[in-house]
């Protein structure tokens, strides 16, 4: 028996394709000219619902005059920002960077620009060292009695890929159909969120099943953004150029949810890492039917207005933030020229760093030019 990445402790059969971080991994990586290539899985289809584009895994970038390759601005990004980077590291992103078309499934990136103008984003999802891609992402807009509302979710799943795929296709869906959406819109996510674990869990029709998965969303609704998270993925904002969390990972050696779980009759154990009942490495998720009890659905909502010092999100799931940090993150998406470039570049470096986990990111960034047209538009014509 071994502890799997995402938190599960599987059997040793179960481990195809992982790899732990360790002397001889590091080593094996160092050295070699590429990292070793786990086979295409046709699952991967994590498709953008309005616009996607496919890549190939970081295909061959041409040098131009006055330009660089994209790892050698992820080397000098890193440098900017105070941290070294490793020949293992340089050594990884050329791997990606020149990759042929046998890796096209595992990675997808791309971007998508609202409506209105005011925000664009970026996202990349990449399968990394795991055999399996168990993320997924989701980004939807909508109009709701003259609000433009857009959102953007992260999915990691665990155990399989069939809670995430869930919550890619039917929570926001959910979401927009509640009558409270707009005029109670805290509520609202609260009570979506945990209709939609108890709807998967009553779909789910294989009960021996242990699938889950955490969701990290932000839920822009007018001027106000709502984030949203169940589990330990996570949402990131640049506020005047500092790095603020506008999620809390939700893991069981937190002191709130280790009581929480205590109350309900459950525990919490080291195995590796700390553990719920000694299986799960976080403490809320959806799916994880024997562990329901004491393993919720119950996200925890930050509400923040939309103001000028508000530059960009990240969303990303734990096989970024194990090997970025926030301010990092920050700092890479900063030295960027786009949010699309900004989340292909910061997956790129958590699987330079390392990372065995699967690796999907958000960047959505706002465009307060294009607000403030708008608004003195909007004033004009009122008067």
């Amino acid at each position: 028996m071994v502890v799997h990445d995402d938190g599960v402790v599987v059997e040793e059969e179960d481990q195809e394709g992982s790899s732990a971080l360790c002397p001889a991994a590091a080593a094996a990586i160092a050295s070699a000219a590429r990292p070793p290539r786990p086979g295409k899985d046709k699952r991967l289809g994590v498709r953008h619902p309005l616009k996607h584009r496919r890549f190939r895994a970081g295909g061959k970038t041409t040098v131009e005059a006055g330009r660089v390759s994209s790892s050698a601005r992820a080397v000098a990004g890193a440098r900017e920002v105070g941290e070294a980077t490793t020949v293992a590291e340089a050594t990884a992103m050329g791997a990606l960077e020149g990759s042929d078309g046998e890796d096209e499934a595992r990675y997808i990136c791309g971007g998508w620009k609202s409506d209105d103008g005011r925000i664009s984003c970026g996202y990349s999802s990449f399968r990394g060292r795991r055999a399996n891609m168990e993320d997924f992402y989701d980004i939807k807009s909508s109009k709701i009695d003259d609000k433009q509302i857009n959102l953007f979710g992260i999915f990691d799943g665990h155990g399989g890929s069939h809670a995430a795929e869930y919550l890619k296709k039917h929570l926001f869906e959910n979401l927009l159909k509640h009558p409270a959406f707009i005029t109670d819109t805290k509520s609202a996510i609260s009570e979506t969120y945990r209709k939609t674990d108890s709807d998967f869990l009553d779909a789910e029709t294989n009960i021996n099943r242990e699938d889950g998965s955490t969701a990290s969303t932000a839920i822009l609704v007018g001027n106000h953004i709502y984030v949203a998270n169940v589990g330990d993925s996570r949402t990131v904002m640049s506020k005047a150029g500092k790095a603020i969390a506008l999620s809390y990972d939700h893991k069981p050696n937190r002191k709130d949810e280790r009581k929480r779980i205590q109350n309900a009759g459950g525990f919490v154990i080291w195995s590796g890492t700390w553990r719920v009942g000694g299986v799960l490495a976080m403490s809320r998720a959806f799916g994880n039917r024997l562990l329901k009890r004491f393993v919720v659905a119950e996200p925890e909502v930050q509400e923040q207005e939309i103001d000028d010092d508000l530059e960009f999100l990240i969303l990303a799931s734990d096989g970024l933030w194990d090997v970025v940090s926030n301010e990092h993150a920050v700092a890479f998406v900063k030295a960027e020229g786009g949010p699309e470039t900004a989340a292909r570049k910061l997956t790129e470096i958590a699987f330079a760093r390392g990372s065995t986990d699967n690796i999907t990111c958000v960047v959505v960034k706002f465009l307060h030019d294009k607000m403030a047209v708008d608004s003195a538009a909007s004033s004009v014509e009122q008067s």
